[in-house]
């Protein structure tokens, strides 16, 4: 657990130099330092990362806000605000984007490792339960899983059938079956328990 790789977005070069020391004095591994959601983002998809220390208010287009949806959405990793806003319409917004941790600034060092901690345990826990994100099984795979296709093998990993399948996302059972195809032969798998097996050892 602590060699996990961590990325920091923050525009505060300060703020995030003093994160990057804290972490690594616990043993962290820093990925890169990132001042824009845009580099972050651009980062996330070269490099595997296991948790995001990530600001609100950044320098360019996107928002913190907008690149933890992207986070949550995308790559199924955790993150954790670290921001100077305490207001109720901004940690709300916050809330909808389900960081793992909200830290508002000046915080305490001592509080930084154990709120990394705890949000690695509990991905380590959610990882058996919840499918990884599809640009984390694409990583892994020379041929790359559609989005249609992730659309089946949501339903699979939930344990429905081809015909409950079917009727929840709204194509033909031979539509179905074909996805199914597809994503066995792109995973290297021949049967549902080795492809569930194969999503829940990835990393």
């Amino acid at each position: 657990m602590s060699q996990a790789k961590i990325l920091i977005v923050e525009d505060e070069v300060s703020i995030a130099c003093d994160i990057a020391f804290n972490l690594e004095a616990h043993g962290y591994h820093i990925v890169g330092i990132c001042h824009t959601a845009e580099d972050g983002l651009a980062l996330l998809k070269s490099k595997n990362i296991d948790l995001v220390m990530l600001d609100i208010n950044l320098n360019g287009e996107m928002s913190g806000l907008d690149l933890a949806a992207k986070i949550d959405r995308e790559f199924g990793i955790p993150f954790i605000f670290v921001t100077s806003y305490a207001d109720e319409d901004t940690i709300n917004s916050a809330a909808h984007t389900f960081p793992a941790s909200y830290l508002v600034k000046p915080f305490k060092e001592d509080d930084l490792a154990p709120a990394v901690k705890m949000a690695l345990v509990r991905k380590e826990g959610n990882r058996m339960q919840r499918l990884p994100a599809i640009a984390l099984i694409n990583q892994n795979l020379l041929s790359k899983i559609t989005q249609s296709e992730y659309a089946v093998l949501s339903e699979l990993w939930h344990g429905k059938s081809n015909m409950e399948i079917s009727k929840d996302i709204f194509i033909s059972v031979n539509t179905v079956k074909t996805h199914i195809q597809n994503i066995y032969s792109k995973v290297a798998v021949h049967s549902k328990p080795e492809l569930i097996r194969f999503l829940r050892e990835l990393k």
